[in-house]
């Protein structure tokens, strides 16, 4: 076996240095060629024995090419998506500005926009704070209103800053009515098993009155704290019995407070005939022109 290997080795070194002393010969028979030979013989090498390297060659730098240029419109799809995202939140805020004006300017100069800064510390979801203060002329128990509806109420106000509270929070009431019925009762939220089970619930109205779904729910103005007329939600179907004289119902909100950014806050004391409300803006189109829902005290 030993004798086999080793003249094995033998054959394959003399077969290389063969090989060897063809290529040395090769070159320099081609170094003595004229330059147009040497192109001629270049040319038939190419297109005979180096061909298939040169098309591999050819294809890996094809590859390398492709993937560049998917690389480089990756890169151009993410930032188009990034523009289209931050437009579209622009379009969205310049949207709800747009609508917060002409709310502010039908409801008159008694009241004010502030920007909603959210805490968003742990236990704080129903608060949000209002870059307006006394020195604004806001007061505690002033409502905080968006062009679709009763946010919630100011808590507590400091120099240039308040505390508010939306409908979310255990502690929110407001005396409102069923728009177009003579039923009035107490809106108040009902905490779910999460916080995104929250519900609105209008209680304390008679047994004997049936208010259909997609009623709209707006303050009464009665006790003074919310002006009348201002959206808060629609009915949703009946919440429970409470023996045989109430019974209450589910509201569908008119806002969610977690995406509001923009609200209204009037400023001084409320006039005593209450503020107008711009009926379309109750569950209709924003842009469409506005009339005014009479206000009581």
């Amino acid at each position: 076996m030993a004798v086999l290997g080793g003249d094995s080795d033998i054959g394959g070194g003399r077969r290389q240095s063969l090989l060897t002393a063809v290529f040395v010969i090769a070159a320099l028979g081609l170094g003595a060629l004229s330059q147009d030979a040497q192109q001629r013989v270049a040319g038939a090498l190419r297109a005979s024995v180096l061909r298939p390297f040169l098309a591999l060659q050819e294809g890996l730098t094809l590859a390398r090419t492709r993937a560049g240029d998917v690389d480089a419109l990756m890169l151009r799809v993410d930032s188009l998506s990034a523009i289209l995202t931050a437009q579209s939140v622009l379009v969205e805020e310049n949207r709800t500005l747009r609508r917060l004006l002409a709310l502010g300017e039908r409801l008159g100069p008694r009241f004010r926009s502030a920007t909603v800064l959210r805490p968003g510390t742990p236990g704080s979801e129903s608060i949000f704070l209002l870059d307006l203060g006394i020195r604004d002329d806001v007061d505690v128990g002033a409502p905080v209103i968006s062009p679709d509806g009763l946010v919630g109420v100011v808590r507590d106000a400091g120099e240039g800053t308040s505390v508010a509270m939306d409908w979310t929070h255990p502690d929110f009431r407001a005396s409102a009515m069923a728009l177009g019925t003579e039923v009035y009762g107490i809106v108040e939220n009902r905490r779910g098993a999460f916080r995104e089970e929250d519900r609105l619930v209008l209680t304390g109205t008679a047994y004997n009155e049936s208010i259909p779904d997609g009623t709209p729910v707006v303050t009464s103005g009665l006790g003074g704290v919310y002006p009348r007329g201002i959206p808060i939600g629609t009915i949703d179907g009946v919440a429970d019995y409470q023996g045989a004289w109430r019974k209450s119902y589910w509201l569908r909100p008119s806002v969610l407070p977690g995406s509001v950014t923009h609200v209204l806050v009037p400023v001084g004391m409320l006039p005593e005939e209450g503020v107008a409300w711009p009926q379309p803006e109750i569950g209709s189109d924003p842009e469409a022109a506005v009339d005014s829902v009479g206000g009581g005290g």
